[in-house]
């Protein structure tokens, strides 16, 4: 057995992360947008402090309903902003709000998943990175879904975070082949 991606480190949040969720396909649309928006809440810090946040974050955002959110107003800003459960940025839980609002628009016309997934024709792209530098942090591919869902209304949802969503979801398996997640991730393409 190899050893597991250098980048989780040995916090056990992190490492279960990584050993539980990282890379596995996710194919649901409500998961698939609350890893896009925890993803666009940590654009500038570090994937553990959202992770250590998350549950903080599904309390706060209701669960990450997006009906429900897409209805919340200036009230609900400044309440979340008052809220030391999450990452308190105005510019972020704006754009989660309006993000929820883009978010019911595409799943009425067809799916949030199968827009995303539409991107790789329903099936995960399979690297095999030897070394956490071989990885990218943006790809053509990412720079086109960020286009797309910043055409869509989405906001906080660059390049590089979307490129880092496709990993966290398994849009692309980036475990490196030496690290016993590769196979396994692979195995459920």
């Amino acid at each position: 057995m190899g050893e597991r991606c250098g980048w989780c480190g040995s916090d056990p949040l992190y490492v279960a992360y990584h050993d539980e969720e990282w890379g596995v396909p996710e194919r649901d649309s409500r998961a698939l947008w609350e890893k896009l928006v925890l993803d666009g809440f940590q654009a500038g810090l570090a994937w553990i402090t959202i992770l250590r946040k998350r549950d903080g974050f599904r309390a706060a955002f209701e669960g990450f309903d997006p009906a429900v959110i897409a209805r919340w107003g200036e009230a609900d800003v400044e309440r979340l902003l008052g809220d030391a459960r999450i990452v308190r940025s105005r510019a972020k839980i704006e754009a989660t709000i309006g993000n929820a609002r883009a978010w019911l628009a595409i799943e009425e016309a067809g799916g949030f998943a199968p827009f995303l997934w539409r991107y790789l024709d329903g099936t995960p792209l399979q690297n095999r990175f030897s070394s956490m530098a071989e990885v990218p942090a943006a790809t053509p591919l990412s720079e086109r879904m960020a286009k797309d869902l910043k055409k869509a209304g989405f906001r906080f949802c660059g390049p590089v975070i979307t490129y880092a969503f496709m990993q966290a979801v398994g849009m692309v398996n980036d475990h490196l082949v030496t690290c016993p997640c590769h196979g396994r991730v692979a195995a459920l393409a």
